[in-house]
């Protein structure tokens, strides 16, 4: 009988915070994730059991230790477990499986190697607030219906366009911006992320067109991370999309008291789009989301503008306090 395969448990964490309207990642420069010239990695660290009580735990020691920085909200993201995901496996080495968890805090200093990094620089065509990105137009679109163009038989063919239409608003679709993760699928499918140009050669890799088209969207379709980080990240992005329109995360991300205008910009960077905003001053108001602390703010120029909190009790109340998101037309 054939021995089974070794198997090591991993836990990462997926850190997002929101600073001057910009959502970031918490990212590790230099690391000890193979391969080591891949770019940055999201925090990480293996499951002990004998000495980690449990996989929360354990995970917050592995952030505290790489970047000094204690997390707050936490919860389950996904398990990454695909075969020669860590090309490690390929030599002989063990199937390493990734638990991932999702964490929201205010952006704080950190030690070590740890850096805040934009999280549009990994994912550039998800950024909708000044409408939509050219690049979905210029490259990406191009390279995916040469894609489609390219499959081995008419059914193939139409299942991809179909999809390009799903993912991307082709043909004038709708978009839908909680597909996050069904878009690097689709972009890593075809070959247009560096990650499908690295990956050829192994069981888990996708072979890469090396036209001149494609060689162009891997080079503009954002920043190159460590073995699969960059669908962690298109993972957690989708679940704090989908998290908007019923559950109040996006208070883990403002201090305990701000402006309605600080409250529109957040959430704002994390789905991606301009919102209507006297729709939506009058969703939260009126659904009673927030409450005035009856002060105001004075540091910014004219007129001081009025200071709220975000009112626990909604908690209690009704089971989706969430702050919806109405986009503005063409966003």
């Amino acid at each position: 009988m054939t021995a089974p395969a070794a198997t090591l448990l991993v836990l990462n964490a997926v850190i997002l915070a929101v600073t001057d309207e910009v959502p970031r990642f918490l990212v590790l420069e230099h690391h000890s994730q193979p391969p080591d010239h891949d770019g940055p990695a999201l925090p990480f660290g293996p499951f002990e059991p004998e000495h980690h009580r449990t996989l929360e735990i354990a995970l917050r020691g592995w952030v505290d230790e790489q970047a000094g920085l204690p997390i707050g909200y936490v919860e389950q993201l996904y398990t990454f477990g695909d075969r020669f995901r860590d090309p490690r496996e390929l030599a002989g080495g063990p199937r390493v499986i990734s638990v991932g968890y999702l964490a929201l805090v205010r952006q704080a200093q950190l030690s070590g190697d740890a850096e805040w990094r934009d999280a549009y620089d990994f994912l550039p065509w998800e950024d909708w607030r000044k409408g939509r990105p050219k690049i979905i137009d210029q490259v990406i679109l191009p390279a995916l219906h040469h894609w489609a163009g390219d499959a081995d038989d008419a059914a193939e063919g139409r299942a991809r366009r179909e999809r390009l239409s799903i993912t991307f608003a082709a043909d004038n679709a709708h978009w839908d911006m909680e597909r996050v993760l069904e878009r690097y699928e689709v972009l890593y499918e075809a070959g247009l992320v560096q990650e499908a140009d690295r990956d050829r050669g192994t069981h888990n890799g996708k072979p890469a067109d090396d036209t001149n088209l494609c060689e162009t969207a891997r080079t503009a379709t954002g920043r190159l991370a460590a073995l699969d980080h960059r669908r962690m990240m298109a993972t957690a992005l989708g679940r704090i999309r989908g998290k908007l329109q019923y559950r109040p995360v996006v208070f883990e991300l403002l201090p305990k008291a701000f402006t309605l205008l600080q409250l529109q910009q957040v959430a704002e960077s994390l789905a991606g789009v301009s919102l209507h905003k006297q729709n939506f001053r009058r969703l939260v108001v009126n659904n009673r989301l927030v409450e005035p602390t009856g002060q105001q703010d004075r540091r910014s120029p004219g007129r001081p503008a009025e200071l709220f909190r975000f009112r626990r009790d909604v908690l209690y109340e009704r089971p989706t306090p969430g702050v919806g998101i109405t986009a503005r037309s063409g966003g």
